[in-house]
């Protein structure tokens, strides 16, 4: 994430029309890897270099915010040997990456049951995060061990507490106060997502925060995912006329 690798010369950037939140599915680095006859891990691996590169050209663009699916709670059915080699993989690129994430103001936040993942990736996160606290540049969330029903079911019970409790009326629950009690509480809800892939779902990510989003579905699998499409992504979104449930004439 060098300053180095600017994006901001390769596109024409009217700040205001870019999104403030991007949330991107990465998907497709298993068949990747099978296109290519290497192993699922080698595909991984190289996923890991586009999360690289498109931290970078966020960040050096003016980006304020980007969630990364990179685990979700459905992930920890897979082959355990899978599921390991992924957990290396994190705690590795937490560990590489954290210096220049330092250097480049970037603040690393996890959302998801994090309790679940391997104490010593929780340790890692911790100290990412600690080492990072005081960036604003850019707001990376990483959704590990993340599922957006259990999000909403875990914001609902918690919701729940405080009425019993007679913290809150009934009457108080309104969808500001549901947003508050979610992962991203106090964040901007995502104005454009991103999967790769070409497949046609949302696989339970970001559900209560993509109500309006823009949804950008790309059949490039996330390895070969390139800072250039990316950039291009980004400059559709900036042509599309964002509504929320109006008609033009009504206003902006």
């Amino acid at each position: 994430m060098s300053s180095s690798n600017s994006a901001s010369g390769d596109i024409d950037i009217d700040k205001e029309k870019l999104p403030t939140h991007v949330a991107i599915i990465m998907d497709g680095n298993g068949r990747w890897a099978q296109k290519h006859l290497f192993k699922r891990v080698r595909g991984h691996e190289k996923g890991a270099e586009t999360v690289r590169t498109i931290i970078r050209t966020s960040r050096s663009i003016g980006i304020p915010i980007l969630t990364l699916y990179a685990f979700s709670t459905e992930n920890w059915q897979r082959p355990k040997h899978e599921v390991m080699a992924l957990m290396s993989l994190l705690k590795k690129f937490l560990i590489s990456e954290c210096q220049e994430m330092v250097d480049n103001n970037i603040r690393l936040n996890v959302i998801g049951q994090v309790e679940k993942l391997p104490k010593d990736v929780q340790e890692t996160i911790s100290e990412t995060k600690a080492a990072t606290a005081g960036n604003n540049n850019l707001l990376l969330n990483l959704a590990l061990s993340y599922g957006s029903r259990a999000e909403i079911v875990e914001s609902v019970q918690r919701i729940a507490a405080k009425v019993k409790n007679g913290d809150i009326d009934v009457e108080a629950i309104t969808p500001d106060l549901i947003s508050d009690h979610l992962y991203t509480g106090g964040m901007a809800d995502p104005d454009l997502l991103i999967r790769t892939s070409g497949e046609m779902r949302i696989s339970n990510f970001l559900l209560w925060q993509i109500a309006y989003s823009e949804i950008y579905v790309t059949e490039t699998l996330w390895p070969d995912f390139s800072k250039e499409e990316y950039l291009e992504i980004l400059k559709s979104y900036r042509n599309r006329e964002r509504r929320f449930g109006k008609v033009p004439l009504q206003g902006k």
